[in-house]
């Protein structure tokens, strides 16, 4: 039998503590969150292994579960306080999801598979989530209805971020992204400031892409 905990432990020591993760909140999370209770039951024995997790999905296209390396340093990104409603675009099986809940207020969970959507449900009930609510629809159009957010969190890259998910943000707000063309690409932090965005690059992420991105460039003011 797998010793999750031991396994989970070890992941912290070795893939997340050494690459720049600073943040206590972020580790205790990624220490605390079951993370094999987010992928498909035959796949848990992969579950802590420092590379992505190709999961099973109905909407085209392969979906991962980002390695756990690339999936704090983001989160670490958005430098997430306990008052912030934040957008989790991509959220897959609801791992992403729950981690970020034990550092927000509250958590937007959007999903465009909608196999993914309800197994994202069930798991965090199990798990006790009771302050991310998982939402259906085209993850580049976002989900205006709950914004704005103090952060944005997408969860695998994407050619180009579209306007409509910056205008997402409330002033202050931050939206993460890797942004990618090809196999390598860069992890970016958007900053709003009433109507204008700065930009700038944080690392360098190797990370799948996200479905239904277009590589038409945003037209967001600097």
């Amino acid at each position: 039998m797998i010793d999750f905990k031991t396994a989970r432990s070890n992941m912290v020591e070795s893939q997340v503590r050494p690459n720049s993760v600073t943040d206590h909140r972020i580790i205790d999370a990624m220490a605390a969150v079951p993370r094999e209770a987010f992928v498909p039951k035959g796949m848990q024995a992969i579950a802590y292994m420092d590379e992505e997790i190709v999961l099973p999905g109905s909407g085209g296209g392969n979906r991962t579960l980002m390695c756990p390396m690339n999936q704090a340093k983001l989160i670490q990104l958005a430098r997430i306080t306990k008052d912030d409603l934040v957008l989790d675009v991509g959220c897959g099986l609801g791992y992403s999801s729950a981690l970020l809940a034990r550092l927000a207020d509250a958590v937007v969970s959007l999903e465009c598979d909608e196999a993914m959507a309800e197994s994202a449900i069930e798991t965090m009930v199990e798990q006790g989530v009771d302050n991310a609510a998982v939402v259906s629809g085209p993850l580049n159009e976002g989900y205006e209805s709950q914004g704005p957010y103090d952060a944005i969190l997408l969860n695998g890259s994407v050619p180009a971020v579209p306007q409509k998910l910056l205008d997402q943000l409330k002033v202050g707000g931050r939206l993460i992204a890797v942004i990618s063309n090809g196999t390598l690409g860069r992890a970016h932090v958007y900053l709003r400031s009433e109507n204008t965005f700065a930009e700038k690059v944080a690392f360098d992420a190797t990370v799948s892409q996200l479905p239904g991105f277009s590589a038409i460039e945003p037209a967001f003011v600097f």
